[in-house]
């Protein structure tokens, strides 16, 4: 079954000049929509500032000297979007209702995050783009009578320095229903999205979030060993990590009920390949992962936490699976594993330079060689 619903556009965004007046406006309304982005880091940054470009009235929160440079000079973005000064509305929480709010914050931040803005969002459409796999339930029962939708990112992005966000891959977002929404809403919230930014709808949730829970396995070996994840994918020993990661996951979930959905170029069937297959046909997986991030190097998210020295949101990643498995009785020992790891090197002391104290690829195989 194809749960696509609404094609994604594959081009980088741009506002065309023949586009129509209204695109960018409030239902019922010639103004703008109002756009409100919580938690305006890589991914926040970069919608953001491709929705400004696009006509939209957005507001950002953000924190520390991120804000204050939106605030003074605005929100630059650069790389695989294109180049944009976003003088957006940037505050350290909401102070209006707006049309459509998304939460982009880190995982776990987010209950607080929708807390601080809740008296803005009752009533409102809300679309909750995060990693895991429990954003959607937890923005359900924190702010009452939001409308929330669940999405995925496949866009690439880092903050280099306060006020500037990186694209270094300029994927699609993914929205389907969540608690309190239908895909109607989901299709009309992608319709204002497609305006700025790849976007399309699809209507099977716990399968695209399970997908992208499987994608966002890349995660942990970048943050335990430096390195990116191009870098992690082309060796040998941590290619075989991370296949053996990704398989645990995958049958964790089909063993839970899970039917992958379609997004970031995986669906159930290949999904069920990667599983099943020798371990070394497997590969084909994160080796395509890694041939559609191109050539610039992804860090991935769970590392930029552990060089900025914030917490990580390993636990609801790999974290998530080792839940899920316990949930059905079962094990994930090599999720589990890596989870371990990550908190070593977040929690360990620095080197006198600031430097984690990343593994190197020999000490991570000795750990994790015996569970494969």
């Amino acid at each position: 079954m194809n749960d696509e619903v609404t094609p994604a556009q594959t081009h980088a965004p741009h506002r065309s000049s023949d586009a129509s007046p209204g695109s960018a406006s409030s239902p019922g309304s010639a103004s703008p929509a109002r756009i409100a982005v919580i938690g305006c880091g890589s991914i926040g940054g970069a919608m953001a500032a491709a929705l400004d470009r696009a006509g939209f009235q957005i507001t950002v929160t953000a924190r520390g000297a991120h804000l204050a440079a939106i605030q003074r000079d605005g929100l630059r973005m650069t790389g695989a979007f294109g180049e944009h000064v976003a003088h957006v509305q940037a505050v350290p929480v909401l102070d209006a209702t707006p049309d459509l709010a998304i939460l982009t914050t880190k995982a776990q931040d987010a209950a607080a995050a929708l807390a601080d803005n809740a008296a803005w969002l009752r009533g409102v459409t809300l679309l909750v783009v995060q990693n895991g796999v429990e954003g959607p339930t937890t923005a359900h029962e924190v702010v009452d009578g939001a409308s929330v939708l669940s999405g995925t990112s496949s866009i690439g992005a880092n903050v280099p320095r306060p006020g500037v966000v990186d694209v270094t891959t300029p994927g699609p977002t993914v929205v389907c229903p969540g608690p309190g929404s239908d895909l109607t809403e989901a299709r009309r919230v992608v319709a204002l999205l497609q305006s700025a930014l790849p976007a399309r709808a699809v209507e099977n949730t716990d399968g695209v979030l399970w997908t992208k829970l499987v994608v966002n396995q890349v995660n942990a070996l970048p943050a335990i060993t430096g390195l990116s994840i191009q870098q992690t994918i082309a060796d040998d020993r941590l290619r075989r990590v991370l296949v053996a990661s990704m398989r645990e996951a995958v049958r964790i979930a089909h063993d839970s009920g899970i039917r992958f959905g379609g997004a970031q170029g995986l669906d159930d069937s290949m999904l069920t390949v990667l599983a099943e297959a020798p371990a070394v046909t497997a590969e084909f997986v994160p080796l395509l992962l890694a041939q559609r991030m191109g050539d610039v190097p992804n860090t991935g998210s769970t590392l930029q936490s552990v060089v900025s020295g914030r917490p990580t949101e390993i636990d609801h990643l790999h974290g998530a699976v080792v839940r899920a498995a316990e949930q059905i009785g079962r094990r994930a020992p090599v999720n589990a594993l890596l989870v371990r790891l990550v908190h070593e090197v977040e929690n360990a002391a620095r080197s006198v330079d600031g430097r984690p104290a990343f593994r190197t690829i020999d000490q991570v195989w000795a750990e994790v060689e015996g569970l494969l």
